[in-house]
C-alpha cells in the first residue's frame, strides 16, 4: 500500500511545485514594465528550478519533485528609446525587464496543465486506494 500513498505524494509534491510556477510567472508579468527595483536595476525574469526528490539510482525510492532554487534569467534586458522616462540614460535609451508577455503565457499554460495532470493522478490514486479498500472488506 506504500506505492499508493507513495503516488499521493508525488503527485502533491508536483501540485506545489506547478503552483510556485504559477506563482512566479505571475510575478514576472506583474513586473513586466519594472524600470526599477529595490536594487536600482530593472526587474530580472526569475525562473523556478526543479530537481527530482528522493532517490536517484534505479530501485530507489522516488519522492517526486523538489524546488532547487528561484534563479534569475540572466539574458538582457529590451532596450527602448524614451528619452523622457525617468529611468533613461544619457542617450535617451530605457532598459526594461527580460520579461516576454508570450513566453510568460505559455509557460502559465504548461504549468497550469502540468498542475491538471497532478490532480488528475492523484484522483486516479485515491480511487485505486478506495478500491482497494472495498476488496479488503
Amino acid at each position: 500500500m506504500s506505492g499508493i500513498f507513495g503516488a499521493l505524494g508525488i503527485s502533491a509534491s508536483g501540485m506545489s511545485a506547478e503552483r510556485l510556477r504559477l506563482d512566479v510567472i505571475a510575478e514576472n508579468l506583474a513586473n513586466a514594465d519594472s524600470t526599477r527595483g529595490a536594487d536600482g536595476n530593472p526587474y530580472r525574469r526569475k525562473q523556478v528550478v526543479l530537481q527530482q526528490a528522493g532517490g536517484t539510482g534505479f530501485g530507489e525510492i522516488l519522492k517526486g519533485v523538489q524546488v532547487a532554487g528561484i534563479q534569475a534569467d540572466p539574458s538582457p534586458g529590451r532596450r527602448v528609446h524614451d528619452p523622457g522616462h525617468p529611468d533613461a540614460d544619457a542617450t535617451g535609451y530605457v532598459t526594461l525587464p527580460n520579461v516576454d508577455s508570450v513566453t510568460e503565457m505559455v509557460d502559465m499554460i504548461t504549468a497550469s496543465r502540468g498542475y491538471e495532470a497532478n490532480v488528475q493522478a492523484m484522483n486516479t490514486a485515491k480511487a485505486m486506494f478506495l478500491k482497494t479498500l472495498e476488496v479488503l472488506r
